[in-house]
């Protein structure tokens, strides 16, 4: 089963046959399909609760950390941005793995834009009016109005309907592995202390107590719909993100997700508003590709000396295990331990660890030939060119995020 994968990336969880494992990735190995890349921007006044990102160091520089993160994805380390990347506790921001790892498949990203608190200053796609703003924080249990969240679901469903070939989607939305929690436990998953975060150690305790007091304001009656769940917990990444996966379906079209426990949300949420017989069909078109580092990450404490398995999986097992149906998941054997910038070397120590398609990128560079040294070198020297703008190096030499 190992042969079938790139050195260094791993199957997360168990049950896939080495035909299954082949046919799935084979439109992500074969040159002739060239996929797109959509990396979707949101915001939610979740991040602004002090302690629960390190996708900027500050509540004021976490409201334009997507944009920033796009800026670099989309024009390279190389460009003086609109926004520069915010500082954060330690690391780089992700975008630049993305970079490094699309510019290699030569694939030219496109960006959507849902609530950002300001406008990005490049080409995006919009669905919905730009005034309806940033998401309100889940604690309240009044996120969005269940109008916006129908109307975005609606427009990503269309959007999946009518893809023309394989696509890669990410994320850039600062605060969502929370509200990832948050859907996730409403959906009624188990998820408390495996939800992960861009902190090195993330604020388990704040974020349950987030999502403790957002689902109970919300008092969501059973059995538990997921668009009124997304309304009173979840953000507008989360509305559209499971429309275009439930689109992807007519489309019939092979989707990565590109992401850890953000995008497991949105797969429980898209594939909960299906008819059962039609969820074998969808979770066939899907793979999740994740980077090494949020794959073995112990978020749990040791017990009897002994270390604590990875959370990841056994998150993803859960929402397996609640689908009633495996998730295809794969972590890409991209590891930065040998890099010359400590930005880079961060990531081993557990920080930033995945976003903005980090590590679905890299794993689709893998499949299709490129080796982990050449992403290395390039993410090298993608930190070289980044330190030579001006203000290139801010918080103690950290830039970046990841949400």
């Amino acid at each position: 089963m190992a042969s079938i994968l790139p050195p260094g990336c791993e199957l997360i969880g168990a049950g896939w046959s080495h035909a299954d494992l082949t046919a799935r990735l084979r439109p992500w190995c074969d040159q002739a399909f060239q996929p797109s890349l959509l990396v979707v921007l949101a915001a939610t006044r979740t991040a602004e609760v002090p302690g629960i990102s390190a996708a900027g160091a500050t509540t004021a520089s976490r409201r334009y950390t997507a944009i920033a993160d796009a800026e670099l994805l989309l024009h390279g380390p190389a460009h003086q941005p609109h926004w520069p990347l915010p500082p954060l506790p330690a690391g780089v921001s992700p975008a630049l793995i993305s970079w490094a790892a699309a510019q290699r498949l030569a694939l030219a990203p496109e960006v959507a834009a849902i609530g950002l608190h300001q406008q990005p200053p490049f080409p995006h796609l919009r669905f919905e009016a730009p005034s309806l703003g940033a998401a309100d924080c889940l604690s309240s249990g009044q996120a969005m109005s269940l109008d916006r969240v129908e109307r975005l679901w609606e427009r990503g469903r269309r959007l999946g309907s009518v893809l023309r070939g394989p696509l890669v989607l990410a994320e850039c939305v600062p605060g969502g592995t929370t509200t990832a929690q948050a859907v996730l436990s409403g959906l009624g998953v188990p998820v408390d202390d495996l939800v992960s975060g861009s902190a090195r150690q993330p604020p388990l305790v704040l974020k349950q107590s987030l999502v403790a007091d957002g689902l109970k304001a919300a008092a969501l009656r059973p059995p538990i719909q997921p668009k009124p769940l997304v309304a009173a917990v979840g953000d507008p990444f989360q509305a559209l993100a499971a429309g275009l996966i439930e689109g992807a379906m007519e489309s019939g079209q092979p989707l990565m997700l590109a992401g850890g426990s953000q995008m497991l949300a949105v797969l429980a949420l898209a594939l909960t508003g299906c008819a059962p017989h039609e969820r074998p069909v969808l979770a066939s078109q899907l793979l999740l590709g994740t980077t090494a580092w949020l794959a073995v990450e112990q978020l749990a404490e040791m017990v009897d000396q002994r270390p604590s398995p990875p959370a990841f999986p056994e998150l993803l097992q859960r929402v397996s295990r609640f689908l009633e149906l495996p998730v295809l998941a794969i972590a890409s054997g991209l590891r930065l331990q040998l890099s010359r910038h400590q930005q880079l070397r961060d990531y081993e120590l557990g920080h930033v660890k995945e976003g903005v398609g980090a590590g679905g990128l890299a794993l689709l560079a893998q499949l299709r030939g490129i080796g982990t040294d050449q992403l290395l070198a390039d993410c090298d020297r993608a930190m070289d060119a980044l330190l030579q703008q001006p203000g290139g190096c801010t918080g103690g030499g950290s830039l970046g995020s990841e949400p």
